[in-house]
């Protein structure tokens, strides 16, 4: 268990290694939650003056709620994609040896565009699929869901470098993302599971002791600091988010230049990182 852990501390920073070579990077996150909320706003403020928002609740077999839904999956997932395209790419530079900058990751993602748009149509049906199995097959079905999302996850890990380096559709880069993790990973998804972990643990302190902190402000009766205080958890735990997800973005990019060139870059050398990155004998 130690092991395992001191090799995702060890991934942590090393992936933190190339952040703080281009901590621009921590950017793509941020635009990506600011426009995440913005459809999310687009699309429910117009459902709650026209009163559809009660028929999606209840999941009716209304084509119009049900094609609403599709559409705000695939917007949704198209902005996700879109500006994690634009991480990976620009982390790409950076493993290449290059010193990205903002612009030359959001250029990489435009140019693939379409790619992106279908692949966020997978995603997107997949996601209706899922949420259908949840909705009518009651608690088994939110167990098949699940596990069939937790699986889709999994497969399409290496979609978006694939997306990003290889002149392939949607459909190609899915398949191309299973075939290269199963080549790459095996057994051991130490990598994916090590950030996870490390990131809960930072997630908790961060919890921990902003409980702590709040109450104590709480004894003393003060309004103005008790919500800064609540604000400053908050900002706190959002910004461990965002960087958790940029290490998520600059780990993809490296894993799949490992399983397609065989070497991931100075700043994931080391001895404690080879078991993550051991080819599958």
């Amino acid at each position: 268990m130690f092991a395992r852990f001191s090799r995702s501390w060890q991934l942590v920073k090393a992936s933190g290694t190339v952040l703080q070579q281009d901590k621009e990077l921590l950017l793509f996150p941020v635009f990506s939650a600011l426009a995440t909320l913005l459809v999310a706003a687009s699309f429910l403020v117009p459902l709650l003056f026209t009163g559809t928002l009660d028929g999606l609740r209840g999941w009716s077999n209304d084509a119009t709620s049900l094609l609403v839904l599709f559409l705000f999956y695939l917007v949704q997932y198209f902005v996700i994609f879109f500006f994690n395209s634009a991480l990976v790419g620009a982390a790409m530079i950076r493993l290449d040896g290059g010193d990205p900058t903002v612009a030359d990751g959001l250029r990489i993602a435009r140019s693939r565009i379409v790619q992106i748009l279908g692949y966020a149509a997978i995603a997107a049906t997949v996601g209706m699929i899922l949420r259908l199995i949840e909705e009518r097959a009651g608690f088994i079905g939110r167990w098949i869901a699940g596990l069939l999302g937790v699986a889709f996850t999994a497969a399409t890990f290496l979609a978006v470098p694939v997306l990003v380096s290889r002149d392939v559709g949607p459909m190609d880069a899915v398949k191309d993302s299973a075939a290269l993790l199963k080549k790459t990973w095996g057994k051991n998804i130490i990598g994916n599971v090590g950030i996870g972990l490390v990131f809960f643990l930072f997630y908790l302190g961060a919890l921990g002791l902003g409980v702590v902190f709040i109450l104590g402000v709480s004894q003393t009766g003060s309004g103005p600091l008790f919500i800064a205080v609540l604000s400053i958890v908050v900002l706190a735990v959002v910004g461990l988010a965002l960087v958790q997800a940029a290490l998520q973005g600059v780990y993809s990019a490296a894993l799949y230049r490992y399983a397609t060139e065989g070497n991931v870059g100075d700043a994931f050398a080391g001895p404690l990182l080879s078991d993550a990155f051991r080819q599958k004998r």
